[in-house]
């Protein structure tokens, strides 16, 4: 294998947006872990402290990320996401105005391998969120299992990231003064696996959670597609049925996480790494489907929502794709 290296003489500009994707891709992939490490060395050193306040702090602290969480202008508003916004570059799409007394869920589709357009609309300032909906606040749903990572939880936090449940969201749509918006990444961690560049197919048949939600608390459902997510990453080919896919669907069980075997490049060289390839990705915030509220759903009437969801899903995709290069023969597939 031949590997093509990076040029020498590269702009200084270029090479922030370089660091800061790879800061970005360490902090999503080893950051988590970093810090429960060193949260346990800390006990065992002249610095033991540090983390017997935090232990204090955080049991003070436990139910704060599912009560909202605690974001950080500073954080949300850092240079270090304008760099990491530029790499690609990703924009974010308005197609209409949003009422800032209401209260939103944004479905973002598709997963990805990492996430990148939601990250950077919606847990940052990088692309100008609150300039396109005024008045509004997203608050972008992650696994809980992170949140349970010491000081790991309080950088997602800062973001305006809670934790992937019902008590933390419904938290959030419950306020009555509305200017709140839960993102949701609808077809979660399993999707990744079908996050291949060219690929259309999304986990959604029967992710209804999201729109019994929508039901209980009166919320407009708003679908967003993020075009070119799926061609930040190669991934290893893992088919159904293959013994590949088998050993990640059955993780992802198990740990609530899912393993994509992903490459792309690395950062001073283009041949492999981690580092996504220099894709643009423009994620497109649709129209408000309106939704009246009812406090126990019945199964047929969640169902009529989620099918109104998919056809909206359907045409904005449509509507947009031949902006953003995708070939007129291409459809959204549902599984």
């Amino acid at each position: 294998m031949k590997i093509e290296f990076a040029p020498r003489h590269i702009p200084w500009e270029r090479r922030l947006q370089t660091a800061s994707v790879l800061q970005w891709v360490f902090t999503f992939l080893c950051m988590a872990q970093c810090s429960i490490a060193l949260f346990i060395l800390l006990l065992f050193t002249r610095f033991w402290l540090i983390s017997a306040l935090y232990a204090v702090w955080w049991a003070f602290d436990w139910d704060t990320p599912s009560k909202g969480g605690r974001r950080s202008h500073w954080m949300r508003n850092s240079v270090v996401w304008r760099y990491m916004k530029d790499y690609f570059p990703i924009s974010l799409v308005k197609t209409a105005d949003l009422d800032p007394s209401k209260n939103y869920i944004f479905g973002f589709h598709p997963h990805g391998i990492l996430v990148a357009g939601a990250t950077i609309n919606f847990c940052t300032e990088a692309t100008g969120f609150s300039k396109h909906f005024p008045g509004l606040k997203p608050h972008m749903m992650m696994l809980n299992i992170w949140f349970r990572a010491p000081f790991f939880r309080d950088y997602l936090m800062s973001g305006g990231l809670i934790p992937s449940d019902k008590e933390s969201a419904s938290y959030v749509l419950s306020k009555k003064e509305g200017g709140n918006i839960v993102v949701i990444a609808v077809g979660g961690a399993k999707e990744a696996l079908d996050a291949h560049p060219g690929a259309y197919t999304l986990l959604l048949e029967n992710r209804k959670g999201f729109v019994r939600l929508a039901i209980e608390n009166g919320t407009p459902l708003v679908p967003v597609f993020s075009f070119g997510e799926n061609e930040l990453y190669d991934q290893v080919e893992n088919p159904k049925g293959s013994w590949l896919r088998w050993t990640q669907e059955h993780l992802q069980k198990i740990m609530g996480i899912s393993l994509p075997l992903f490459h792309a490049r690395g950062v001073f060289q283009y041949t492999f790494g981690f580092i996504p390839y220099r894709k643009p990705i423009f994620t497109v915030v649709g129209k408000p489907i309106q939704v009246g509220k009812k406090h126990n759903p019945s199964q047929d009437e969640v169902d009529e929502l989620h099918k109104r969801y998919l056809e909206a899903l359907c045409m904005l995709f449509e509507e947009h794709k031949l902006k953003y290069n995708v070939p007129e023969d291409t459809h959204l597939s549902f599984i």
